[in-house]
């Protein structure tokens, strides 16, 4: 349960795939256009509830609460050795060594 100020996540469904224009690629057109935000709940709900957050913009947004106190999980990707290859390279080239 969620409490009113807490910090969430919502998503909602900005466009369904027959509202999205017609110029867009045929892939894209296939799928609704969604938005997940993050926010400060207004009322008290919780997952699945249709609630209405304040976004730290101040905007107002409404969808259904997916996650409370959300966190980043993002990342720049798996590990690749060859990048360190390349440091090495840079290093050797702009300051004569290792």
């Amino acid at each position: 349960m969620a409490k009113k100020g807490d910090w969430v996540k919502i998503h909602s469904t900005i466009l369904t795939a027959d509202q999205r224009a017609p110029q867009v690629p045929e892939d894209t057109k296939m799928v609704p256009l969604e938005m997940w935000v993050k926010g400060y709940l207004e009322v008290d709900g919780k997952i699945n509830d249709l609630v209405e957050i304040r976004t730290v913009t101040g905007r107002k947004e409404t969808g259904v609460l997916v996650e409370i106190s959300p966190t980043y999980t993002h990342s720049f990707g798996e590990f690749i050795p060859e990048i360190l290859e390349i440091d090495r390279i840079v290093q050797k080239e702009l300051y004569g060594g290792e």
